[in-house]
């Protein structure tokens, strides 16, 4: 009974599985990884990959016809800082910058109280002259009519010939000083004119119509045509610009002067407004060379004239070429680095959504650093320049332009 009891209490025990009835399991673990990590390493998102890129930019007419880029400045042909000609101090200055002023207009006034006495004592010594003329032309009347008399009393043998010549030799002679108070008199009135002229000069007029740009003296200083040195004497009162004679100083490079001639049609830029076009033509080309810059100076002239140009203003100038309305082209600029020849093709890669996309263009004429394309680009795509040779269609693409 106590046996049964015992036996009641014993724990049943299954018997063991034998020990290599799971090894399919770990193999299955790895064959699960393995192919989860395969699956991500083909479905992994492809690096983007850095490119600079340009925008394509519509040109049409004209612009397609330009040969030539450059930059110069805005120059004035009559330009002209207004000095006095003689020596004396600034007595009043009538001009300020930007003031408009017409020819022959008073631009400043000198001390003349010098020159004025001057002009008074050549005045007294004209008049003094002219009184010694008179009074030798009286002499010389009596002279004349002493000798007709003298000459009919020798005719009736009532004067001698010794008389006769006398009165001869006297008239004679005052005639010959009358010659010489005539001239002095004419060199007194010369005298006259020479201090009347310096005492003109004392008022300083505008040469020519323009616009003052500079004023350099003021009442009480010493002005003189030269450099006195010391640096308290000026040389000039005012500086004034025609305004009507601006046109186009530019430095074209001696290897490309064989783009430009006489009469060309330009399109200039100011830097001051970019998006402004002026049109203009080549008024000449110097006929000499810089030796040390290997440039050749062309001047250009605008067609019209606007208030907002001003002289030494910064300006690029293209250069059209003389091609007709049938023979001029439309299309986009690129940079030349943006295309490149790949199975005899030419190819430009564009950024389309973030993503490389390859393109054939057809091309025309090259315009310095860019070309135009006729075909295959619309104006304001991104072109990649200077593509990676690894570069493939549809690969993601990130903008590193600054």
């Amino acid at each position: 009974m106590e046996t049964s009891k015992l036996d009641q209490l014993r724990i049943e025990r299954e018997p063991e599985r034998e020990s290599g009835g799971r090894w399919w399991i770990p193999v299955v673990a790895l064959l699960l990884l393995g192919g989860i990590a395969a699956g991500w390493w083909f479905t992994r998102p492809e690096p983007a990959v850095e490119v600079r890129v340009a925008t394509a930019r519509a040109v049409s007419g004209a612009a397609a016809g330009t040969v030539l880029n450059a930059s110069g400045y805005v120059t004035a042909r009559r330009y002209a800082t207004v000095s006095s000609k003689l020596t004396a101090q600034v007595r009043e200055v009538l001009i300020e910058e930007g003031m408009a002023v017409e020819e022959g207009q008073v631009l400043a006034t000198l001390d003349d109280a010098n020159v004025r006495r001057s002009l008074e004592l050549a005045e007294a010594q004209l008049t003094s002259a002219r009184t010694a003329s008179r009074e030798t032309e009286a002499l010389l009347r009596e002279a004349r009519a002493n000798l007709e008399r003298t000459r009919n009393l020798v005719e009736r043998e009532l004067a001698s010939a010794q008389e006769l010549d006398r009165n001869r030799a006297a008239a004679e002679s005052l005639a010959a000083r009358l010659e010489r108070v005539l001239a002095d008199v004419d060199v007194a009135a010369r005298q006259v004119a020479i201090y009347q002229q310096q005492v003109d000069d004392t008022v300083i007029r505008a040469p020519f119509a323009g616009v003052v740009v500079g004023k350099n003296a003021q009442p009480g200083e010493m002005i003189s045509p030269v450099s006195a040195g010391g640096g308290f004497t000026r040389t000039g009162i005012g500086t004034i610009v025609d305004m009507q004679s601006l046109e186009i100083e530019i430095d074209v490079n001696e290897a490309y002067i064989n783009r430009v001639a006489p009469g060309q049609r330009v399109t200039a830029r100011l830097d001051a407004y970019p998006d402004w076009d002026v049109p203009g033509h080549v008024i000449a080309i110097i006929p000499t060379a810089d030796r040390q810059r290997a440039t050749v100076e062309v001047r250009v002239g605008f067609d019209e004239l606007d208030p907002r140009i001003l002289p030494d203003m910064g300006v690029k100038v293209a250069f059209q070429d003389e091609v007709t309305p049938h023979d001029q082209a439309s299309g986009v600029l690129v940079p030349a680095r943006a295309l490149r020849e790949d199975g005899g093709r030419t190819i430009a890669w564009v950024v389309s959504e973030g993503r490389a996309e390859r393109r054939a263009v057809a091309t025309g004429r090259r315009q310095d650093d860019d070309i135009l394309v006729t075909a295959g680009l619309s104006s304001g795509e991104q072109v990649i320049v200077n593509a990676p040779g690894t570069l493939r269609e549809g690969a993601p693409v990130e903008v590193s332009n600054p």
